[in-house]
């Protein structure tokens, strides 16, 4: 759709639409999705996405609230906060429309066996594309460097064995990889 829309404002209906259209799981499914969708095309530079991904794993809710954070910086109009508002509204709407049409049915779906093995198939599957989410945008892209790997494990263990709040790390890691910077 993309090339024949004569307006960005389709395409970024087109992209968001798109990337919420295939994502099943979690929302970090969608990571790929939606760096193919604003990166490659220019919208959004690399360094823009990957600090916007950062700061939306610092708050609470979904992950598809960073669709609003990439409407709004994008690079073609609309963006700001029209863009945000078409880029969140675009996202979200294939699974609204999935719910409200599948809700009627979904008591006698979820009882045959065939749509709870595929259920479980697609769960299976889920946790393949996070791992590959992981790797590449996230990992490829933050860690260059020995001292990288290490702010990243320090993270890691600040939030899995120690329970420190998301935020709190979120601060220490912006600050150390300042610091880092900053002596490089």
């Amino acid at each position: 759709m993309r090339d024949i829309a004569q307006t960005t404002l389709l395409a970024l209906l087109d992209a968001f639409f798109h990337s919420g259209a295939l994502v099943f799981g979690g929302g970090h499914v969608v990571l790929p999705l939606l760096r193919a969708q604003v990166v490659d095309p220019g919208w959004v530079t690399p360094d823009t996405f990957l600090a916007g991904y950062g700061a939306a794993q610092a708050v609470p809710g979904p992950l598809f609230t960073f669709a609003a954070y990439l409407g709004a910086v994008m690079k073609p109009e609309p963006n700001g906060v029209l863009g945000a508002v078409i880029s969140l509204i675009a996202i979200f709407l294939p699974g609204v429309l999935l719910v409200y049409g599948t809700l009627p049915f979904w008591d006698t779906l979820r009882t045959r066996r065939l749509a709870q093995a595929a259920m479980r198939g697609t769960n299976a599957a889920v946790v393949g594309i996070l791992a590959a989410a992981l790797y590449d945008p996230v990992w490829t892209s933050a860690i260059l460097n020995s001292p990288d790997f290490a702010l990243a494990l320090t993270a890691f263990v600040l939030l899995t064995i120690w329970s420190t709040p998301p935020w709190i790390v979120v601060a220490i890691t912006a600050a150390a990889g300042a610091a880092m910077n900053a002596f490089t």
